[in-house]
């Protein structure tokens, strides 16, 4: 017990207050990356990981020379193959990042977070839209971009660049019509692109009653920060999906709410200050 307590009291005497920082800095990126990868396939792949890593100690321990060499082989190859392996976990732990504080603070001292407030005008015309195509059972998609640019999901699509407008809307998904089967992307207070393709969601446990359009709508909400309203085709039924989540049978006031949540979430850095400081800079 002695021997603990005085290799303790010799560590707290070397340790520095920029160690503390260091320490922290590191536990912060583990939660993070561990609050990343818990609920996915990677926490799978990081426990064979480990198993490995045991192996290679115990077979250094015993002299297994011959296991001990693959092994190792093995592991220093693994460091490439994890890069490969968990780039969708990565990919989603940097867009992460780049909405946090910091990300906002860089959009809005570039000057692009001026237009991420959304009208009022938009909300309306995409409820009304989505309420009449409930009432007539046709099947509509329609991702909301946010913080998180679709630039790849655009370039599948036809750009439109239209102010956004429930008639618009309503004609883009009629029957028959060339641009009915994809998305439509709205970008600010504007409709961007239609006929657009999406990402379908991995998620196993997803009930069979859910349509393609809905695991689209999943697909890209898990990629980004997207949000999706989906009108099933079968049901007439209005979904949003955010964050990998599905939220059922909305009507027209519940979805006016959800999209009003979601548009007047305010950033928490002082906007107003970063532009005058930018404004002051430049001038």
């Amino acid at each position: 017990m002695e021997f603990v307590v005085n290799y303790i009291t010799r560590f707290i005497q070397v340790l520095r207050f920029s160690d503390l920082i260091d320490i922290a800095i590191l536990a912060v990126i583990i939660y993070q990356l561990v609050k990343v990868v818990r609920e996915t396939r990677a926490i799978q792949l990081l426990k064979g990981i480990a198993i490995l890593f045991f192996a290679l100690l115990a077979s250094d321990w015993l002299n297994l020379h011959a296991l001990n060499y693959i092994l190792g082989n093995t592991m220093q190859v693994g460091l490439f193959a994890v890069v490969v392996i968990f780039q969708p976990e990565l990919r989603n732990m940097l867009e992460r990042m780049g909405r946090s504080k910091a990300g906002r603070i860089i959009d809005i001292v570039s000057g692009q977070g001026e237009n991420e407030n959304k009208t009022m005008h938009v909300i309306d015309e995409l409820c009304e839209a989505a309420a009449n195509l409930s009432r007539s059972k046709t099947g509509a998609l329609v991702v909301i971009e946010r913080d998180t640019r679709l630039g790849d999901v655009i370039r599948t699509g036809s750009v439109v660049n239209a102010d956004v407008s429930a008639a618009l809307i309503e004609n883009i998904f009629a029957p028959n019509t060339p641009l009915h089967d994809g998305a439509v992307i709205v970008r600010g207070d504007r409709i961007h692109t239609a006929g657009c393709l999406l990402p379908l969601t991995s998620n196993p446990n997803l009930s069979r009653e859910l349509g393609t359009r809905h695991r689209a709508a999943l697909g890209v909400s898990e990629a980004s920060d997207a949000m999706v309203v989906v009108v099933s085709e079968e049901t007439g039924k209005i979904s949003i999906a955010i964050n990998g989540t599905l939220t059922r049978n909305l009507d027209k006031e519940s979805l006016k709410r959800a999209l009003m949540r979601v548009f007047s979430t305010k950033p928490t850095v002082d906007t107003e200050k970063f532009k005058f400081w930018r404004n002051t800079s430049n001038g």
